[in-house]
């Protein structure tokens, strides 16, 4: 373990073996650093906050602030962060809120450029990529491998679905399945994402079954949105993938499931 002399680490503070903290970083007396945590240096790590084995943390990230919510009294809220993850410049995770759950989860594996932010109370999970300034309001949930892109944005109680993919500057004011790609200041699904899809070895046949239902409950436009679930649930609901989408879909929300793009409409036409 190696702590530098102008580093502060406070009383309380539990440090696994292997431990580096850099210059001028700021552990709080309720955190816990897994084995092998470097914090580079100027890292503000606070409140009842976990971070997992071998997660790098670069300079100026504040980990583990209290919740930019109005009224909010942190007392019992904490952060929790997985292993293997790689948290870069300036980036910000806030503790959850006693309005919310009380957590902020944020899964392994994930890689989060520089500026980007975790608000309050969102779940978020594992192998996600954040690009540079994507921003996530509170009490959002993150499906496993989700790539946001440059500077878009997730609204409160939002949900992009595992594997999704949200385009650079998009606005996700409403829901985002899984395995798909949505694009736009007010995000509209743009297609499946397909790339990820191979990359996650998804057969041929699962891929025509996404495909099918993706034209016959998006873009379809006969019945009623349950009506056009439950058919293709008849149809293509023995496929994982596909009965992940339609269970994402039927769940209970807060926020509807963004519409498709239709042609000739542009970007900001949409939602």
């Amino acid at each position: 373990m190696v702590v530098h002399p102008t580093a502060i680490v406070e009383d309380g503070a539990v440090l696994g073996g292997g431990v580096e903290i850099g210059p001028f970083c700021i552990v709080g007396p309720n955190v816990r650093l897994g084995e092998g945590v470097r914090l580079l240096s100027h890292v503000v790590v606070g409140g009842v906050t976990t971070i997992g084995a071998r997660t790098v943390v670069h300079p100026h990230a504040v980990l583990g602030g209290e919740s930019q919510i109005r009224g909010n009294d942190g007392d019992g809220t904490r952060l929790e962060i997985g292993d293997d993850c790689v948290i870069r410049e300036c980036v910000s995770f806030s503790l959850g809120s006693k309005k919310g759950h009380n957590l902020t989860t944020v899964g392994a594996r994930g890689f989060f450029m520089a500026y980007s932010h975790i608000g309050h109370d969102c779940i978020v999970g594992d192998d996600c990529t954040f690009a540079n300034g994507a921003q996530l309001g509170g009490h959002v949930t993150i499906g496993d491998g989700v790539v946001l892109g440059g500077l878009c944005t997730v609204q409160q109680f939002g949900r992009i679905g595992r594997g999704a993919m949200l385009g650079g500057m998009a606005g996700a004011n409403l829901d985002v399945i899984p395995f798909s790609i949505a694009f736009g200041s007010h995000a509209y699904h743009a297609g499946l994402n397909i790339v990820g899809l191979k990359r996650r070895g998804v057969s041929r046949p699962s891929i025509h079954a996404l495909r099918h239902t993706y034209q016959a409950v998006l873009v379809s436009e006969e019945g009623t949105l349950a009506e056009r679930v439950a058919r293709a649930r008849e149809q293509w609901g023995s496929v994982p993938e596909v009965a992940e989408v339609l269970d994402f879909i039927a769940a209970p929300a807060k926020r509807k499931i963004c519409p498709v793009r239709r042609r000739g409409h542009d970007a900001d036409d949409e939602g």
